[in-house]
């Protein structure tokens, strides 16, 4: 009897530590939909039809609630625990990277380009001149899955990882990945959307490519959010992130530059994403050295690890010229001291000039580290942990937070 007693008395207890371990928006999301299922299902109400995403709807009666709605409600047990068990690991590692408040904007800007591809997809098909299909446009879609497959895209571009597992069954390309979860899910299950997981798809890519980057604003949005009194009480949730905590630019990091204009952003893109049905990023020299998905002197995890990265050369560079400048010294000390002459006051100026200039430049990266590390910590991790893997990183709090969560898993 004392095992089971145990055994009992643990699992309670390893669902609650893996439930306060989801970050605030992620939990928060996926309550809603839970008590919105519950409701439904205790009060009987099963009239989709006026709830989902419906594009005749919303285009003869311009029904624009059907975006929202549809994304929250769910048609059945199975459906609402599946999805929700998939936001999970996405909106967690997401959500550690972006902060709170980013990421719910960014749900909601998914779920509104899923809802216009949808609707240009259905209303293209639906109005071709060569054979009319008016089916998709009276096709009810609903459920957050559509959400998640952007996520998905999302997530696989940022981490950079060569290919993916597939219920732990076979390994496919990264790139790839989505699409053949789109195209199991059309064999496997019943009743499933279409249009609806590919508009994620597509929503996903072209977020992922820059060409959302004029609907995203900056750091100053969100700290003004974070900083209104109505939120005061989320704020100081353990579970709520700081977007200040998360990357630093208005944006995930994409495979493009962040400091890339808009503009230049879509004129890079925009021909590579219509000379080919499915987006490839190329693999040049200087994208190794650099990956442009992260801000700052980054390398994706998967990178060799005898491979010298920028921070380390850095330092020994720095080392190195301190070396020369005391060598340069006592060399030329060496020389005064055998020709009788003296340097002159320029030529001493210019040696402790340059000497100085290294160690305020050290002192800054001393500087620059700590208060990587201080984020770090506010979001919750360990000190320790996050020290060493900041260090790991070659001081990217975003490979940072890699390291951190794949220890964590």
């Amino acid at each position: 009897m004392r095992p089971n007693i145990v055994t009992e008395a643990g699992l309670p207890t390893r669902l609650n530590q893996w439930w306060a371990g989801i970050p605030f928006i992620t939990s928060s999301v996926t309550v809603v939909c839970g008590i919105i299922y519950l409701v439904c299902l205790l009060a009987g109400y099963d009239s989709f039809a006026e709830i989902c995403f419906l594009p005749s709807e919303v285009v003869s009666r311009f029904q624009v609630y059907r975006i929202y709605t549809a994304v929250l409600f769910h048609g059945s047990l199975l459906h609402v625990v599946f999805n929700m068990l998939a936001l999970v690991p996405l909106g967690t590692e997401l959500e550690r990277i972006m902060g709170s408040i980013r990421l719910l904007y960014l749900m909601i800007l998914l779920a509104t380009s899923n809802a216009i591809f949808h609707l240009i997809i259905a209303l293209i098909v639906a109005h071709n001149p060569l054979h009319a299909y008016p089916f998709l446009m009276h096709e009810c879609a609903i459920g957050f899955s559509g959400i998640i497959f952007s996520m998905i895209v999302i997530e696989t571009s940022l981490s950079g990882v060569q290919t993916r597992s597939v219920f732990g069954l076979f390994n496919v390309p990264a790139k790839w990945y989505a699409w053949i979860l789109l195209v199991l899910f059309q064999l496997l299950a019943t009743n499933v959307s279409l249009l609806g997981h590919l508009c994620g798809i597509l929503s996903g890519f072209a977020y992922s490519y820059g060409l959302f980057n004029y609907f995203l604003p900056g750091s100053s949005f969100y700290g003004a959010i974070e900083s209104s009194s109505l939120l005061s009480a989320c704020v100081r949730r353990p579970g709520f992130i700081l977007c200040s905590g998360g990357a630093t630019y208005g944006n995930l990091p994409t495979h493009l530059n962040s400091s890339t204009a808009p503009s230049s952003l879509v004129s890079e893109n925009l021909w590579r994403n219509i000379t080919s049905w499915m987006p490839q990023r190329g693999t040049t020299t200087n994208q190794q050295a650099q990956d442009s998905r992260f801000p700052g002197r980054a390398r994706t995890l998967g990178s060799a690890r005898n491979q010298p990265t920028p921070g380390v050369d850095s330092d020994l560079s720095l080392q190195a010229g301190l070396l020369e400048n005391s060598d340069t010294n006592n060399h030329l000390e060496t020389s005064t001291l055998a020709t009788g002459t003296h340097l002159s006051d320029a030529r001493l100026f210019n040696v402790l000039t340059d000497g100085t200039t290294e160690l305020a430049t050290h002192n800054q990266i001393l500087d620059s580290f700590e208060e990587k590390l201080k984020k770090l910590v506010g979001m919750g991790f360990e000190k320790t942990l996050a020290e060493v893997a900041l260090a790991a990183a070659d001081g990217d709090t975003n490979i940072a937070i890699e390291i951190l969560m794949s220890q964590q898993g």
